[in-house]
């Protein structure tokens, strides 16, 4: 009898950057990473949000459309899956300018045909006081939320994937997640830039709990590290990167904020010195769809 299972195995590849305010070099970042991450071969390549600039907003929605084109070119160019942590950007899917002078907070995912395949606009925007420089957030003031949940499917060697979007105060509101596996997600992509403490305090655990929630895969491709602004000040991110499988375990992990802390030592440093980290894993389908029917949790869910 001839053997007609496939290999159903996704590699995915979480991003770690440090992005500043110069769009030009983090793009520079960007290629180099789906460059790297394809050669050790990543099918999908998340990066983190506010992956073209911490900061500059404004500045940067006003190149939403080119920086857009930039990152799908790289997704063509070489042949993979990238999705584009989070861009501002100043119009609603519709094509509707946002009102009220404020942008939308956009996850896309180009295909390796260089296509956008996807858009999701954040719902959940970040309201916190944080004991840190900035003391107070409100991304409310000039963010609108989105409101549509996105599921897409990705087609790898004659496999599909569904995957469910989040973009990073996501992650608190589990409720997303579970619908996110509702409408049939496998894996969730959380690219994100918390802050030190709040991630110090909670990111590993909010990736577990969503993971445990959804019975998905959750990459979170995270900020890490110092970042300085043109007015002088500087905002701090947590980093270390995490894909969490989804039964909750950590299957890959960077443990820290700064990049290229990893190294053994310092001429391996000199040696291996670059603008991002890249954390690898693999989805295995067939023993997610076993963990799944082992611990049905969504068919004996009442809340929901």
């Amino acid at each position: 009898m001839t053997n007609t299972l496939i290999n159903e195995q996704l590699t995915v590849a979480a991003i770690q950057m440090n992005s500043q305010q110069n769009i030009e070099d983090n793009l520079a970042n960007i290629k180099a990473a789906i460059i790297n991450a394809s050669t050790q071969g990543a099918q999908l390549v998340v990066l983190p949000e506010n992956c073209c600039s911490m900061g500059r907003q404004f500045a940067t929605a006003e190149r939403f459309d080119a920086l857009s084109a930039t990152i799908a070119e790289y997704a063509r160019t070489y042949g993979i899956y990238v999705l584009a942590g989070s861009l501002p950007c100043p119009y609603r899917p519709d094509g509707v300018i946002v009102p009220d002078g404020r942008l939308r907070q956009v996850s896309q995912l180009f295909a390796p045909d260089g296509t956008c395949v996807a858009r999701y606009d954040k719902i959940h925007l970040f309201t916190a006081t944080v004991a840190d420089k900035q003391g107070s957030y409100n991304e409310a003031a000039t963010v609108e939320p989105g409101t549509q949940t996105v599921v897409v499917a990705l087609e790898v060697d004659s496999s599909v994937y569904q995957l469910g979007m989040m973009v990073c105060f996501d992650l608190r509101f589990p409720a997303l997640a579970q619908r996110l596996r509702q409408a049939g997600a496998e894996l969730l992509t959380a690219p994100s830039a918390f802050t030190y403490l709040t991630g110090q305090a909670h990111w590993s655990l909010l990736l577990r709990a969503r993971a445990l929630d959804s019975q998905c895969m959750v990459i979170g491709a995270a900020q890490g590290g110092e970042h300085a602004y043109k007015d002088g000040n500087t905002r701090q991110t947590w980093g270390h990167s995490t894909i969490t499988a989804y039964d909750g375990t950590i299957i890959n992990s960077y443990n820290d904020s700064e990049l290229n802390k990893e190294a053994v030592n310092k001429e391996a440093m000199n040696q291996q010195q670059k603008n991002y980290e890249i954390v690898l894993a693999t989805l295995d389908k067939p023993a997610q769809i076993q963990g799944r029917q082992k611990m049905p949790i969504f068919d004996c869910h009442r809340l929901a």
